[in-house]
This record gives C-alpha cells, structure tokens and sequence, in this order.
C-alpha cells in the first residue's frame, strides 16, 4: 500500500506548526478481518504475521471468549479487567506454554531462565536480585554515554551530503547496540578483545530474535518437542554462538574482577555478576547469568531499536510535529540525565509511536483456577490474551485510534488516558524492569537526532508491522537527512 507522501519531499524549518494537523498522519496497518479466520488460514497468519488474524470485533469489544486452536482464549481490552489480571489477581495467572516454547526455542536442557520466562519462586527470586540494576540513580548516571553515542552516529550522517538517503530502522538498530555494548560490556564488543566483531554479535544476535520470534504451527497444536520445526535448527545455531559469546565476556570480567578489581568497569555485566538476592544472600547462577545478558541484550536492544524506528518514520511524515519536537530538543537542559522528566513533545511524541507500534505488542497468560473478567467467565486452563496492538487502536478507548496524535500525551491530556489502556511495557510485577533505562535511552537518542538533523521521507512506500517478539518494519524505512 502507498502512502500521499511524495517522493523525498522536505518541509520548510519557518512552517507554522503550533497547531496539531488538520488531518494527521495514519500509518499502515492490516485490514482487520471481517469474521474469525478458519483454521489453516489461522496457523498461516500465526506463522506469518500474528497482528493479522485479528478481526474486526477484536478492536471493538472489551472482551472476546471462546474455543480456538490454543484451546479457549479470552482475548481482553477492558482496563479494569487488565488491571485483574495484572494486578488484583495476577496470582492466578502464568505465562502460557505456546509463549514459553516460542521464547525458549533452541534453548538447550538445563539452561537458565532469565525474566522472560522464568516464574514462580526463581522469577520472584531474579527480579529481587536484579532490582538494584536499575534504580534510578543508575539509570541516570548512563545519560552522558548514551548522548555521546548517539552524538557519534548524528555525526556521522552530518558527514554526507544534505538530503542523503539512511535506512533509519538499520541506524536506529546500530545506535541502540552501540548504547548496549557501552552500558552493558564497556565496549568490549567494540575493540575486539572478547574474539569476535560486534558486527558479528549482532548479527546472530538479530538471527536468534527472529528465529524464536515466529510461531510455528507445531507449537500451536501442542505437537511434542521431538517433532522437527521449521525455524528451530536457526534458533539453536544462533542460540549456540550467543551462548559462547556471552560465555567468553564473562570469563573475561570475572578474570579483571580477580586480577584488576579497581580497573573493573562499574557497569551492568559487572553488577549482573556481583548481584545477590536481598533475602537470602545468593548470587545468580553462571546459567541465569547467561539467560539474563540474553534477555537485556535482545529485549533492551530490540524495543528500544524499534521504538525509535518507529517514532523517526511518523515524525518524518509529520513535519510539524518534528519541527515542534526540535525545538524542544534545541533548548533541552545541557544534563542529559535530566531529559526524560523536561522534554513534553519529545515523550509525548515517542509515546504516541509506542502506542501505535507498541515494543511488547502481545502477552498472554494461563488463567490456574476459573476467574471473571468483565463479566465474562474465565475457564482454568484457559489463555487470557492482552495484545497492547489491539489495546492501543481499541475504538472504544482512542478518539480516532489509527492516527499519529501526540496531543493525546502532552500534558493535561496525559492524564486523561486510563492506567491500564496503554501498555507499551507490561503491567503489573512484570512490567519490564528495565523500562525507565529503554525511555531514558530513546529520548536521549531522539533529542540527540532531532537537535541536529530533520528527515523526510525518501519514497512514499508505507512500511508493514512484523511481529516478531517486537514489531519490527517488513522492510528497510529509508529517510532523506539534512543538517539543521
């Protein structure tokens, strides 16, 4: 599908952009289905793109119950139901089976469970453990990095020529990374020391998060584990290399922790593996260790990587809102650490994309004992699914849900929107722990980016949402940049 953008148009930096567009931006989206798709052409979509099986009635009902190929499935879009779910009940309700096996796949017997998948006593355990990584005097002492790195990559695009084409899912992707090597390994990854290229890493990094982001059919009827499935033998192979990757970063700081502890660098693979549980005192295991460099690595990267993606696309398609939100940035404090609370436009606008294009587009949860929701009758065993892609387009909950409307977030509307109506990172004990790092991280990137370059588009080609764990574009999003 094509948007009415013309092809490498710009926009004007005197443009009057107080006001919001009379008819806003609307990116991209699938036709939501007129009735409930049967089951072949179901497993396709599942196996294709998910957000794709939705129907019609999915964005219009609070709650929708009833018998599919994952058994019953209780798809949910009332807040105070969420807010059950979450919060008031969230005992009673685990990740579901279909979700694990997506997120373990290729993951060998006996490996570690970081947060994604870990429950019960050993998720309440890590959470306590990890807790302390992310409080917010940490989280605040990575500003300064994360402007410098950013400020490298803004500076590198200055070096081309005025209306040169960048692929800005491609740049967004390398500036998260080059963030999470700073923040995570010291820049080990950068200078080569640990045995392989950061290039390297990420790339079997990316391999691994699309492997086991695609659901299988197989998974979806329960077929055992034995049964061969078509993007299993990818998973394991990238799963394998990132394993002894992260295996050998790890060997390598607790040699400097031993050797040279002054030396060490205070970061958070150094606090991953120093990190102990207030309660009862005990470290994390060499396995979760793994498992959890894993989850902040693909989780930390990947929705940061593609929310800032996301945001550069529809501003690029919005000059006002962009020329309003480099103002902002041009008269931003010089502390970057104190961004995220002093920057209106810049948040509103990054949380407008993460409502359309949410990082944690789909969860799901097992109902253990029969529960209500909204009236409706939870059945034990069922799967209870809140999509925050059906969520934040629900026509009872947005005023013209399909548009690109920061006014929606800027202050005195903000508060307006219902606590469990937007959920761009989870609810309840597992929302993302890492969630105040990721916004930190992306309003720095963005005010860093907008302060000294604009974009517009460089074809009126419309990306296409891919789910895959995250929402990734189906296709490079090239923009024009010219230095401001």
């Amino acid at each position: 599908m094509k948007s009415t953008i013309e092809s490498g148009a710009a926009f004007s930096p005197t443009s009057a952009c107080n006001a919001p567009p009379a008819k806003p931006f609307k990116p991209w989206a699938p036709r939501p289905r007129t009735s409930p798709a049967g089951t072949l052409t179901q497993l396709w979509l599942l196996a294709r793109n998910p957000i794709e099986t939705w129907s019609r009635a999915h964005y219009e009902k609070p709650v929708l119950s009833g018998p599919s190929l994952m058994g019953h499935v209780v798809v949910v879009n009332d807040p105070a139901a969420i807010r059950r779910v979450f919060i008031e009940n969230s005992a009673n309700y685990e990740k579901d089976p279909l979700q694990l096996r997506v997120l373990r796949a290729g993951s060998k017997a006996g490996a570690g469970d970081g947060l994604l998948v870990a429950s019960g006593e050993s998720w309440k355990r890590t959470r306590r453990t990890l807790a302390p990584l992310f409080t917010p005097r940490r989280v605040a002492s990575f500003a300064p990095l994360m402007q410098m790195k950013a400020q490298a990559r803004v500076e590198a695009w200055m070096r081309r020529r005025p209306g040169a084409i960048i692929e800005i899912d491609r740049e967004m992707g390398r500036v998260a990374y080059d963030i999470l090597s700073a923040t995570l390994f010291s820049d080990a990854l950068a200078d080569g020391r640990a045995g392989f290229t950061h290039i390297e890493f990420e790339r079997e990094m990316m391999r691994l998060l699309d492997s086991i982001g695609r659901i299988d059919p197989l998974d979806v009827l329960g077929a055992p584990d034995w049964m061969p499935r078509l993007h299993r033998r990818a998973a394991r192979d990238s799963r394998d290399w990132f394993e002894g990757a992260v295996a050998q970063l790890v060997a390598m700081r607790k040699a400097q922790m031993s050797a040279e502890p002054v030396r060490t660098p205070d970061d958070l693979l150094t606090a991953l593996l120093v990190a102990s549980d207030p309660e009862t005192g005990t470290g994390l295991s060499e396995a979760d260790v793994a498992a959890n460099l894993f989850t902040f690595t693909a989780a930390g990267h990947e929705t940061t990587a593609r929310a800032l993606t996301w945001t550069l696309h529809l501003l690029a398609r919005e000059p006002c809102w962009q020329e309003r939100a480099r103002a902002e940035a041009v008269a931003a404090p010089d502390d970057p650490a104190q961004w995220a609370d002093t920057l209106p436009v810049i948040r509103a606008v990054l949380e407008e994309a993460m409502r359309l294009f949410p990082p944690v587009p789909h969860m799901s949860r097992m109902a253990l004992q029969a529960d209500e929701l909204a009236g409706t009758h939870v059945p034990a065993g069922a799967v209870v699914v809140v999509a925050p892609w059906l969520l934040h387009r629900h026509k009872k909950l947005w005023d013209n849900p399909s548009a690109f409307m920061p006014q929606r977030f800027l202050p005195g509307a903000r508060e307006n929107i219902e606590r469990f109506a937007y959920l761009p990172f989870g609810a309840g004990p597992r929302v993302c722990i890492g969630a105040s790092f990721a916004m930190q991280e992306a309003m720095i990137v963005l005010a860093s980016v907008l302060r000294n370059v604009r974009f517009s588009p460089a074809h009126a080609h419309e990306p296409r949402p891919l789910l895959r764990i995250t929402l990734r574009p189906d296709d490079r999003i090239p923009l024009r940049v010219y230095p401001v």
